[in-house]
């Protein structure tokens, strides 16, 4: 199936893709600070460069889009129909290299969270964030 969009339209949308500060990211950060928690943001020194670091809890949370990181059985999850190959390998990348970075910062004694997007869609926000504070907070479950 051909592209519906010509490569230029295309090249355009995927440069609009923000890699911080997205909507998800947002809602996380505004929801904790509501809660009383202080955080430092997307900490260079860190694997991974994690989007939220609680120094406090010892605790990292990275908020992950659905697609680019591969997340399986949601339905925000789908591998495109062009250029299957190139973008099968480029998500497994991703997940390959999340995988490490949480390995490295495990090993360093951070607790590792991550909240995918579909997890902050509306009818399960509340859920999910009030879940989100219980782990920060029992940092052993």
């Amino acid at each position: 199936m051909a592209d519906v969009h010509t490569p230029e339209q295309r090249s355009y949308n995927m440069s609009r893709v923000k890699g911080k500060d997205t909507r998800p990211e947002l809602t996380v950060r505004k929801f904790l600070f509501a809660q009383g928690f202080r955080y430092r943001l997307h900490d260079k020194r860190l694997p991974g460069s994690p989007d939220i670091i609680l120094p406090k809890y010892k605790t990292i949370i990275f908020v992950h889009g659905c697609f680019f990181h591969g997340h399986e059985g949601c339905r925000y999850f789908v591998i495109p129909k062009t250029r299957t190959e190139w973008w099968v390998n480029k998500i497994n990348a991703n997940r390959a290299r999340d995988q490490e970075k949480t390995r490295l910062l495990q090993q360093s004694g951070w607790q590792v969270i991550v909240v995918y997007e579909c997890e902050l869609k509306p009818r399960i926000r509340d859920i999910t964030l009030q879940n989100l504070v219980c782990r920060i907070r029992n940092k052993d479950s």
